[in-house]
């Protein structure tokens, strides 16, 4: 089987793993839980690391996604709901499903905060056009890990950890999809 191959068949079986979910909470009370979950979120990125909270304040927009589940037995998945905030104001809501093919097992909860350098990544986000391959690096939040930001194609790629055991060598990538409040 040939790589490309590979992939299809990791994101085949996390869209069945994930089949149902919806980008945006469909009640009040899951907006309001998410909006909650979201913050807290982001106050735990700020008390990790000090400068990373003047990243985000000087950056255009983020998505937060406070709760991410990953879970792998070779081929994995992992899905998470957050919201997207332009300069301050929360915009639209965003889902992130991810698919991964390799030497992998366990299971963990993460949160991931995407940083957007200027208007033009918040809407190649917003429009869909933002995919997370192999390639791409998360940045595990930590105090300094903020100084040392890497900004690639105007975003930058913060993770914490939650919970959970994990032992992956795997490739696979990440797909965002967003849809406005």
């Amino acid at each position: 089987m040939r790589f490309p191959t590979l992939i299809l068949a990791a994101f085949g079986a996390a869209a069945i793993f994930i089949g149902g979910c919806s980008t945006a909470p469909e009640t009040r009370s899951e907006k309001s839980e998410l909006t909650t979950d979201a913050s807290a979120a982001v106050q735990d990125f700020r008390t990790q690391d000090p400068s990373l909270g003047n990243l985000i304040d000087n950056s255009y927009g983020y998505a937060i996604f406070p709760s991410i589940g990953k879970g792998a037995v070779g081929v994995g998945g992992a899905y998470g709901q957050g919201e997207v905030y332009q300069q301050g104001k929360r915009v639209g809501f965003a889902d992130m499903t991810q698919a991964t093919v390799g030497a992998s097992v366990g299971g963990e909860t993460y949160a991931e905060l995407v940083l957007f350098q200027n208007a033009d990544a918040l809407q190649a986000f917003q429009a869909g056009q933002l995919t997370f391959a192999a390639d791409a690096s998360a940045v595990a939040a930590k105090a300094g890990a903020g100084a040392d930001a890497k900004w690639q194609h105007g975003m930058s790629v913060f993770i914490g950890v939650k919970g959970g055991l994990m032992t992956e060598a795997s490739v696979g990538g990440q797909k965002f999809n967003y849809q406005p409040q």
